[in-house]
């Protein structure tokens, strides 16, 4: 009898400590993983007040951008879920799911299997429908949206860098 073995990674969510800030300090500051989120490196304080407000989204909604781990224990990243944070433009008032990765950790399907994760807790939460806001030129997010199976909604231009970005819906 010959097994048959999960070809997905083994992947581990917890929500952000305040010493993940560090780690996503660390782990992000590559030109390629920021080149859709501003494109430089972000200081350290943009990832401290971003995991202070994720612990706050999980002890309110119960879900959050969740730091990623994997088999290891190691911090690669985050996924998870927030209120959209912008009321000038986009699916103001939805629940964004997102995910970003380490550039070490691209391309063996650590992103697909921890938004598989997000999905089923967001369910569990009690959200009915989820969005993923992605740069039109993120051709390997559109590529986890896809397998997610959400569809392409609506277009929108970013305000400040008047860039595409595509709005992703999947009902849950």
């Amino acid at each position: 009898m010959t097994s048959v073995t999960d070809p997905r990674p083994v992947v581990r969510l917890r929500v952000p400590t305040e010493e993940d800030a560090f780690a996503w300090h660390r782990v992000f500051a590559h030109p390629e993983v920021m080149e859709f989120h501003g494109g430089a490196p972000a200081e350290l304080s943009v990832y401290e007040e971003l995991t202070a407000r994720q612990r706050r989204h999980d002890a309110e909604r119960g879900f959050c951008l969740w730091t990623l781990l994997d088999a290891s224990g190691e911090v690669i990243g985050f996924t998870g879920a927030q209120p959209w944070p912008h009321t000038s433009f986009g699916p103001v008032g939805e629940i964004e799911i997102g995910w970003r990765l380490g550039r070490d950790h691209w391309g063996r399907g650590y992103a697909t299997a921890a938004a598989r994760t997000t999905l089923e807790r967001v369910r569990a939460a009690g959200v009915g429908r989820v969005v993923a806001m992605v740069n039109a030129e993120n051709a390997r997010s559109m590529a986890v949206t896809r397998r997610l199976g959400m569809e392409r909604a609506e277009t929108y231009e970013t305000p400040v860098s008047r860039q595409t970005a595509y709005c992703y819906r999947l009902e849950l």
